[in-house]
């Protein structure tokens, strides 16, 4: 706290109770000054480096994540543990996929790590790890048609490849709500640099309050890659 002591004249004796009221407002306006500018950085630190609030404004991760539901996006784990497959992410879409004009972040899930081989057969989706064979994975959060089958993988785009490889630090992300959503699908593998960080908590609505959980894939290496 930053205190201002009361004047004195010139014999040394206290100021006017005017005076004196003057400095004691100046000190208080200080102390409203250093709480404010303290409350700022603290919020800047974890705003940038540990969690930063983020308002969903797309469907493409229906039902796992509705549209206008607020989650926390972990910014400070990913920093000494990575990123895993399924994790859910929010970044920013690649400038070369022309989805980036609106300024809103993209929230997708993570299926392919950097190394892998992402694969499209007959509306399924299959991972090649280096050095080993594609694997079909479970999708369980795939959001379901009506007839309550899961919605199938396929590409709307006609020069489509149904196969990618993915580079060093980059990810293949994913929507859950396969039929909308416009992801590597689209715009091939995410740049790590592009990732503001993992999705970990819903907090809105209320009644949807939660943890946002990794799936398990069994038949995959479960230890980070690329990092």
């Amino acid at each position: 706290m930053t205190y201002v002591p009361d004047d004195t004249d010139d014999s040394g004796a206290p100021a006017t109770g005017e005076r004196a009221g003057s400095r004691r407002a100046l000190g208080c306006a200080f102390e409203i000054v250093e709480t404010l500018v303290l409350t700022l950085l603290i919020y800047l630190v974890i705003h940038n480096f540990v969690a930063q609030p983020f308002e969903v404004q797309q469907t493409s991760m229906f039902p796992t994540i509705a549209d206008g539901e607020y989650i926390l996006i972990d910014k400070l784990t990913v920093r000494f543990d990575g990123y895993h497959y399924g994790d859910v992410v929010v970044f920013n879409p690649p400038s070369s996929s022309g989805l980036s004009t609106d300024g809103v972040p993209f929230i997708k899930r993570i299926i392919g790590m950097p190394g892998d081989t992402v694969s499209l057969e007959n509306g399924r989706v299959f991972v090649t790890q280096p050095g080993q064979n594609p694997v079909r994975i479970d999708e369980p959060y795939v959001r379901k048609t009506d007839s309550g089958e899961t919605s199938p993988t396929i590409c709307s785009r006609p020069d489509c490849p149904l196969s990618w490889i993915v580079g060093e630090h980059e990810y293949f992300v994913m929507g859950d709500n396969r039929p909308s959503s416009q992801d590597s699908r689209v715009f091939g593998p995410v740049d790590e640099d592009l990732i503001l960080g993992r999705a970990w908590l819903r907090y809105f609505p209320l009644e949807r309050v939660g943890l946002i959980e990794r799936p398990d894939y069994p038949a995959l290496d479960t230890v980070t890659a690329g990092n």
